[in-house]
């Protein structure tokens, strides 16, 4: 057994250094400088809209950037006019009435998950998280000092978990349960009647739950997207909520989310931020505004686009060999089970994980796809559907030619 690594010798913390990479991101940053140098590649990583931002939110952008107000500092917990913003959305997508005391706008979804664990969490306190999950929500519970505890389900359930398996994960260490729907990376949208029964199990123990409304508009068929504290009123003060602008109106670069929760815990996470990064960029913040304040129609157009891309990318991979691919509910992705395929020799390789499967895709056929290692369930690929029309169905015929070489 080595020593430990004197203090004074240690370069990075213990603590930092052993955060991972962003799984996602890094396939992204991978794709892309393939094809900055020339290789025509297909990207499924990031989830990312391939839209432009709707034009009235571009806008709403530059004229902050001729109002002098915007060139200084504002409060750190955010624009009072975008948190009114915020209230009335709430209150208009969930029917969940709440004040503007209840709501601190953040840099992005990331920074309001990490900041709501550190609000909540002390050292060693155990969160409940389902697997197959967001790369970035285990990775902030570490660094907030929890202790994530995966609670897996599988495409037979489509990718649910129930309140039994919940159950079974619970301990006296067990301070939050997470939960998201629609899911990141599967796609899956719980029942209203299910997301009631994961309330009620919560508030019978006293844990607390950070529910990521993120994709809440990106519903397909038959399915609803439910708000937890709307169903579950009796959670919402052990109850955080965690959206933003991101993927509904195609912002993901402009980095505005926000989360709700009770007011001392909202307090403590502004206190945070007021040290940790100040105001979310003014600029920024007021195309926030224009986008929560403008209609829905460009967010339908978009939901329009994905559905279609969504049956065609589950009929394409269903019709390869060894490929399981459920119907995603919601959100922008699939995720298919390639179990079948792992030690088939492929043009003279035969790899044994998702991650040596996820490389021999991108080398043959230049198509970029993020392994199931990387949500906590190997065995899967995600995929994300948010890409143009052609090059969707141009990316799943490369692969369905490479797979279908697949031989024992």
């Amino acid at each position: 057994m080595s020593a430990e690594i004197p203090p004074t010798e240690r370069r990075v913390s213990a603590r930092v250094g052993a955060i991972s990479e962003s799984a996602t991101l890094a396939v992204d940053a991978k794709a892309k400088a393939l094809k900055a140098a020339g290789r025509p590649v297909i990207g499924f990583g990031a989830g990312e809209p391939d839209f432009p931002t709707p034009g009235y939110i571009v806008e709403a952008a530059a004229e902050a950037c001729r109002t002098p107000k915007y060139h200084r500092y504002t409060p750190a917990g955010g624009l009072p006019e975008l948190k009114a913003a915020i209230v009335a959305k709430t209150l208009r997508d969930s029917g969940y009435a709440i004040e503007a005391s209840q709501v601190l706008v953040t840099n992005g979804g990331k920074q309001a998950i990490y900041e709501a664990f550190a609000a909540i969490l002390d050292p060693g306190d155990e969160v409940i998280v389902p697997a197959p999950y967001w790369t970035t929500y285990p990775e902030s519970i570490r660094l907030a000092g929890g202790v994530p505890v995966e609670v897996v389900a599988d495409e037979t359930t489509g990718y649910r978990v129930s309140v039994e398996q919940l159950e079974a994960a619970r301990t006296e260490r067990t301070k939050v349960v997470l939960f998201v729907s629609p899911s990141n990376p599967t796609g899956a949208v719980y029942s209203a009647a299910d997301t009631e029964a994961i309330g009620r199990w919560a508030v019978e123990h006293g844990l607390w739950v950070l529910t990521d409304e993120i994709y809440e508009h990106l519903v397909y068929g038959d399915a609803a997207f439910t708000s937890l504290p709307t169903v579950v009123p009796e959670l919402r003060d052990k109850c955080v909520v965690v959206n933003g602008v991101a993927k509904t109106y195609a912002m993901t670069g402009w980095r505005v989310g926000w989360l709700i929760g009770p007011k001392d815990v909202v307090k403590a996470a502004t206190n945070l931020q007021s040290h940790a990064t100040s105001n979310v960029s003014n600029v920024a913040q007021a195309a926030a505004i224009a986008a929560l304040t403008g209609d829905l129609a460009a967010v339908a157009e978009m939901g329009t686009a994905f559905d279609r891309r969504r049956r065609t990318i589950v009929r394409m991979l269903n019709e390869i060999d060894g490929v399981l691919c459920p119907e995603p509910e919601g959100a922008f992705y699939v995720y298919p089970s390639v179990k079948a395929l792992l030690g088939k020799e492929i043009r003279g390789s035969r790899p044994r994980t998702t991650v040596e499967l996820a490389a021999l895709i991108l080398e043959e056929v230049e198509v970029a796809v993020v392994p199931g290692e990387a949500f906590g369930t190997p065995g899967y690929l995600r995929l994300s559907y948010a890409l143009g029309d052609e090059d969707l169905v141009e990316g799943i015929a490369r692969m369905q030619k490479l797979l279908a070489e697949a031989q024992d």
